[in-house]
């Protein structure tokens, strides 16, 4: 397996397929690597670098304590960036993985950047806050870790209906519903839960205002895990030139559900 180790001792796989310019691709809570192969096969078969970790605490990188708040993560990519020497590489985060490349720009510059793309992103704000009314209510995000600490195989399993949209008339294979909930159980239990708070409690606003790479944000309007009024159309409001896609009907999972619609849709910024 392909791993580095950071300086803080944690170990990091990743995944490099494929030659030409470098796309970085952040997973979500709570999967791995492996949610972007359809993407990473596409790209790596038209001629560019395409290249995926596991986040610390997930699928094949090691489990630390601690570690799990998104200057940590930031600070993760950087040391992958750099020990791969990648240069001119376009970051694409979804779900939480948004949060993570955003603040990468923010703490590392974007020295090494082309562009940035966020995928049903929590940025820039997912829970409620003061000054964030409109945002989830907290008591949700208490509410997932109750029910992680409860049965975390049943809950995950549960999750898969309104992350794929299923309950909306999505269609999803037996498959891909089992293959969700084997990544998701290889994760820390200890991560699984802090990164709940991490992705509903940080505010990402300041790190939308120091993007300044050509970014694509992209979301469906039928997202029921993070609502599209409140995130992804913000962050495309916040970030200088963002260029915003709406998926009609789209939920949550949408790597999956308009997988193809997506490849094509990264092509297309990747070839701009």
């Amino acid at each position: 397996m392909s791993t580095f180790v950071t300086r803080d001792g944690t170990s990091i796989y990743f995944k490099d397929w494929g030659s030409g310019k470098p796309v970085l691709f952040s997973h979500g809570w709570p999967l791995d690597a492996d949610m972007w192969d359809s993407q990473m096969e596409f790209l790596a078969s038209r001629g560019y670098r395409a290249i995926a970790f596991d986040r610390r605490g997930f699928g094949r990188s090691s489990q630390p304590w601690n570690g799990y708040d998104y200057d940590t993560f930031a600070d993760d990519i950087a040391q992958l960036i750099e020990h791969l020497d990648l240069r001119d590489v376009t970051l694409v985060g979804f779900s939480m993985g948004g949060g993570d490349v955003s603040r990468y720009i923010a703490r590392h510059g974007s020295e090494r950047v082309a562009g940035l793309v966020l995928l049903g992103a929590v940025t820039p704000v997912f829970g409620k806050r003061d000054d964030n009314p409109d945002g989830v209510d907290l008591s949700v995000f208490e509410g997932i870790r109750a029910g992680l600490r409860a049965d975390r195989a049943q809950f995950i399993a549960d999750f898969a209906t309104p992350f794929y949209g299923l309950n909306h008339g999505q269609q999803v294979s037996q498959g891909v519903q089992t293959q969700t909930l084997n990544i998701a159980l290889m994760a820390s239990i200890k991560g699984t839960l802090d990164c709940v708070t991490a992705f509903s409690e940080t505010d990402f606003r300041p790190d939308m205002a120091k993007v300044d790479v050509p970014t694509l944000v992209i979301h469906g309007d039928d997202d029921q895990i993070v609502p599209f009024e409140t995130t992804g159309k913000q962050a495309a409001e916040l970030i200088r030139g963002a260029e915003l896609k709406v998926y009609a009907g789209a939920p949550h999972g949408f790597a999956v559900t308009h997988a193809q619609q997506l490849n094509e849709d990264l092509l297309a910024f990747l070839q701009r």
